[in-house]
C-alpha cells in the first residue's frame, strides 16, 4: 500500500513534534512547580490545569465548527468518539498532570516514551500493520537514545508511585491512536480532533468549581502558560497530528515521538539558556538514527 508523504504531511509532524515538545515546559509553567517540586500557590492543581487547557481548545475548535458548519457526527460512531476522547483527552492528560507533579523530567520522558511501543503493538493486533525487523531495531535504538537523554539530566531516574500514571498515559495515548486511525476513514481530521476534544473536556467538568475559584488569584504567567497550550499544543497540534495520521500508518508515525525528547532539549537550549550535555547530544544523535531506521526500513507491506 502506498501511504502519502507529501511535503504537507512532512509540515505537519514537524509542527506537532515542536508544539508537543513544548507542552512539558508549559505544563510546568502552568502548575507552577518549585525546584523541589512543590505546587506553587498561584499556579492551577493538575485537574484545573487540564480542564482550562482544554477548554480553551474546546472553544477555539467550537468557533471553528460554527463558522464552516461543521456536520455533526453520526449516531452510530458517538460510542467510538468518545471512548477516544475520553483516552487521549481525559486519561492521557490528568494521568500526565499528576504525573509530572512527583515524576522528574528524565523519568518522565523515559516512561512516556513506551507510547511509540505500545502503538506499534496495538496497530499489528487492531490495525494489522506490520513493522519489520529492522523497523523494531529502529524503534528500541530509538528508546535507547531517549534513556540516554534521561539519564542526562544529573538528577538521576526517581521513579514515584506518579510514574504509573506515566506509563498509563503512554498506554492510553496508543490507544487514542488507533482509535483515531480508524475514526479518520470517516471523518476529517479537523472534525475527528473537535468530537475527540469536545468528548474528553466534558468529564474534566467536575474540575470546574475548583478551577473558578483559582482562576482569581493564579499568576497571571501561569494562566497564559496554560490558555497557550490549549490553543497550540492542544487544539492546532491535534489537527496536525490526526491530518498526519490520516497518511501514515499509526506505527510509523508514532515513531517520530521520539524525535520530541530532542527538540525539547533543543528548545530549553535556545528559550532558557540550558546548554545541553554531550550525553544529550549523543541520545539525540541515537534517537534521530532510530526514527529514520524506522522511516525507511521498518514498513512492511500491508494489504489495508
Amino acid at each position: 500500500m502506498t501511504w502519502k508523504r507529501e511535503p504537507r504531511t512532512w509540515l505537519a509532524i514537524a509542527g506537532v513534534l515542536l508544539l508537543w515538545a513544548s507542552a512539558f515546559a508549559g505544563i510546568r509553567a502552568g502548575l507552577r512547580l518549585g525546584p523541589d517540586g512543590t505546587l506553587g500557590l498561584d499556579g492551577y492543581a493538575p485537574g484545573q490545569l487540564a480542564l482550562l487547557r482544554f477548554g480553551t481548545a474546546s472553544i477555539v475548535l467550537g468557533l471553528f465548527a460554527l463558522i464552516t458548519r461543521m456536520r455533526l457526527p453520526g449516531r452510530s460512531d458517538m460510542p467510538r468518539l468518545g471512548l477516544a476522547g475520553f483516552l487521549g483527552i481525559t486519561i492521557y492528560h490528568l494521568a500526565l498532570n499528576y504525573g509530572e507533579v512527583t515524576v522528574n523530567a528524565g523519568a518522565a520522558s523515559l516512561l512516556i516514551s513506551a507510547g511509540p511501543v505500545f502503538t506499534a503493538l496495538l496497530s499489528m493486533v487492531f490495525l494489522k500493520e506490520r513493522l519489520t525487523p529492522l523497523g523494531w531495531g529502529g524503534v528500541s535504538l530509538a528508546f535507547g537514545g531517549v534513556s540516554l537523554i534521561a539519564l542526562s539530566g544529573g538528577q538521576g531516574l526517581h521513579f514515584t508511585p506518579g510514574a504509573l500514571l506515566i506509563l498509563l498515559a503512554a498506554f492510553v495515548a496508543a490507544g487514542y491512536s488507533i482509535l483515531s486511525k480508524q475514526s479518520l476513514r470517516s471523518y476529517t481530521a479537523i472534525e475527528f480532533t473537535c468530537y475527540s476534544i469536545w468528548a474528553g473536556t466534558l468529564p474534566m467538568l467536575v474540575f470546574l468549581p475548583g478551577l473558578l475559584r483559582r482562576l482569581p488569584t493564579a499568576a497571571p504567567s501561569a494562566t497564559l502558560a496554560v490558555v497557550y497550550l490549549g490553543i497550540f499544543p492542544a487544539a492546532i497540534a491535534y489537527v496536525l497530528w490526526n491530518y498526519a495520521l490520516a497518511r501514515l500508518p499509526a506505527s510509523l508515525l508514532s515513531s517520530f515521538l521520539y524525535l520530541s525528547p530532542v527538540l525539547a532539549c533543543f528548545i530549553a537550549w535556545l528559550w532558557l539558556g540550558e546548554v545541553p550535555s554531550l550525553l544529550t547530544l549523543v541520545g539525540g544523535a541515537i534517537s534521530i538514527l532510530g526514527v529514520i531506521l524506522v522511516q525507511t526500513k521498518g514498513q512492511r507491506a500491508t494489504t489495508a
